[in-house]
């Protein structure tokens, strides 16, 4: 099992250089990769059910403990960034397939990546967590509802359809892992050291599996897709930061808001994209996922090093607020 946690904690700190490194490697050699692409759904629900494996109900918490955070939290990530996706998807006179991409990643609610750039930032990770977790029981809802709002000038979308998806590859896994959490706590306990690992592989495959399968579309316009994702990443921190310090959130909520806005789940993204427009729809959350695993450690590493913090936050009892 030590080896295991090794190995996972290993795979977990160089997370960002996987990631470009098999996208690069499927961009090369698609049909190494492209027998993923059925699968990515099976995938992500693998990846949520760990996720709930990691949750307790203490995790929501927050929202009583410091609703006004959490809140105020979920309710930016929710419209920064579908507003910047659509800002940008019609500042650029973007593609249709490529512009509801964009704008579905933006839709979509923070992933588990988030927390750990929040804990590495020396954050409030506690925050974090209660975001991430609230977020995300919201997607089925609010994440079919925003992409029907802001892209069905450029497509059909089908908010019901979407409904379900999300409910069977997030909702109905992260509820499993955590009802497996409840009953068999020290069995859990001991296989969480794992869970780095199975999600490294799990976006990994996924991203891997995106760009094989669209190597030709990112060939034509996967400079112009990059450029944007990578003004949709940062202007998503920036704003976020901004809000956090305009409301007078102390540092390590900044830090905390920053990220959990700016971050998204784009293997959520892919999966959407994939089940429900064209393949290249899917190419701007992969892209996103290659970058923000490259800015979330970068910003991460800056600010824990200029934190007010001396020591590692607690993630489970930090208090928020």
């Amino acid at each position: 099992m030590k080896t295991i946690e090794k190995v996972s904690n290993f795979a977990g700190n160089t997370f960002a250089v996987w990631v470009i490194l098999f996208a690069v490697l499927s961009f090369i050699f698609p049909g190494g990769f492209t027998w993923i692409a059925p699968h990515i759904s099976l995938l992500l629900g693998i990846i949520m059910f760990g996720m709930g494996l990691t949750l307790s109900l203490s995790d929501f918490k927050g929202v009583f403990q410091a609703p006004k955070s959490v809140l105020v939290t979920v309710a930016a990530q929710f419209t920064i960034m579908p507003l910047l996706a659509f800002g940008l998807a019609m500042a650029f006179q973007l593609p249709p397939e490529v512009a509801v991409g964009v704008i579905l990643v933006g839709c979509c609610p923070g992933g588990t990546a988030s927390n750990v750039m929040t804990f590495l930032a020396k954050g409030n990770t506690a925050l974090s967590v209660s975001v991430t977790a609230v977020s995300t029981v919201l997607a089925p809802i609010l994440t079919p509802a925003l992409t029907l709002l802001f892209a069905s000038q450029w497509l059909p979308v089908s908010a019901g359809s979407m409904f379900i998806s999300i409910v069977q590859i997030v909702l109905i896994p992260i509820v499993l892992g955590i009802v497996v959490r409840l009953l068999f706590r020290k069995q859990v306990e001991k296989s969480v050291a794992a869970l780095p690992l199975v999600s490294v592989i799990g976006i990994v495959g996924v991203a891997s599996a995106v760009v094989a399968v669209n190597t030709d579309a990112i060939v034509t316009t996967g400079l112009l897709i990059f450029m944007v994702v990578v003004l949709h990443n940062v202007l998503g921190l920036f704003i976020g930061y901004l809000l956090a310090k305009g409301l007078k959130f102390d540092l390590s909520e900044q830090k905390a808001v920053s990220i959990e806005v700016g971050m998204q789940n784009s293997g959520l993204g892919s999966a959407l994209a994939l089940a429900h427009f064209a393949p290249i729809a899917a190419v701007p959350s992969a892209l996103f996922s290659v970058w923000h695993n490259i800015s979330g450690p970068i910003l991460a590493t800056w600010w824990g090093k200029r934190s007010e913090y001396t020591k590692p936050v607690d993630t489970k009892n930090e208090k928020i607020g």
